[in-house]
């Protein structure tokens, strides 16, 4: 995770404390607070609840904190403290999201890569392929051409422009559903900005995350980012028509992201190839009926 990724906090709060123990026995006793700018509309408190939600929390929570305390430039104290926060502020407001998502009945799915690796290209793929509807919150630090290729194929999206900022937060994607109607929807696609590093340790509100590795990046980038595969639901092993031209163990890869999350399904994706991308979509349209 970047030490000045260009995040943002807003204000409107209330608090509640938690206490955290770090690898070296040391304990972390803060307030935090769940925020709202004062543009942000309020939601009923009726929320209807799966019975999941406080489990899918806990482990988005933990696992962003384990990066804290394995990254030895922010291995300190008063850093990690500040950092803390930061991120339950951010828990807080994904769990906000979630059950907005819940109330409308979607699913709301984070795609993660690295830049390139064909998240966009997919969700174009799909839209003539899938028999649900849905809608895409679209991340990138400039320029709104992926949510305009979207919308060139008939699917409502809503891009966000980070700046600086080197991953969506729940708060960016929050301030998203603002623009993007859910009534209609069964799936949200969270696109998220192109980066193997800090989007793994933001949870965004999504149920589900779909981490994407292509063939060209080469063999070693699960087992060099094994906390973003670690969060992974599915990982799609992309642009598997190029395997004659890179030097590319597909299997070994496999086994390698079994190592680091043994359960984590696997599919391998050309996106010329439709059949590849019903697999996809059979998976998504899988998870969907499970949680209606």
């Amino acid at each position: 995770m970047c030490k000045d990724c260009g995040c943002s906090i807003t204000t409107n709060h209330h608090q509640h404390g938690h206490t955290h123990v770090d690898e070296f026995g040391r304990e972390y006793t803060h307030v935090h607070d769940h925020e709202h700018d004062d543009g942000e509309h309020a939601h009923e408190s009726g929320h209807h609840h799966h019975h999941h939600d406080e489990e899918e929390y806990s482990h988005a929570h933990q696992a962003a904190h384990e990066t804290l305390h394995h990254n030895p430039q922010l291995n300190d104290a008063k850093t990690i403290s500040v950092i803390k926060k930061i991120l339950d502020k951010n828990d807080q407001e994904a769990y906000h999201n979630r059950e907005h998502f819940n109330e409308h009945g979607v699913l709301a799915i984070n795609l993660m890569s690295s830049p390139g690796s064909g998240k966009t290209t997919l969700l174009e793929k799909m839209a003539a392929l899938a028999p649900f509807k849905y809608g895409v919150v679209e991340g990138d630090l400039e320029t709104s051409r992926d949510a305009d290729r979207l919308k060139a194929v008939g699917v409502e999206a809503v891009q966000i422009q980070t700046g600086s900022a080197c991953h969506l937060d729940a708060f960016m994607v929050h301030k998203g559903l603002h623009d993007l109607p859910l009534e209609p929807l069964d799936v949200c696609f969270i696109e998220n900005v192109g980066n193997l590093v800090c989007p793994a340790s933001y949870d965004v509100g999504s149920h589900l995350n779909i981490v994407l590795v292509s063939i060209p990046e080469g063999e070693d980038k699960i087992a060099k980012y094994p906390v973003m595969f670690r969060a992974a639901d599915l990982i799609l092993i992309t642009k598997t028509d190029l395997l004659p031209y890179f030097k590319y163990d597909i299997e070994r890869e496999k086994a390698e992201a079994r190592k680091i999350k043994p359960n984590v399904d696997i599919l391998e994706v050309n996106i010329n190839d439709e059949a590849s991308i019903k697999r996809v979509i059979e998976w998504i349209e899988f998870k969907r009926k499970m949680r209606a």
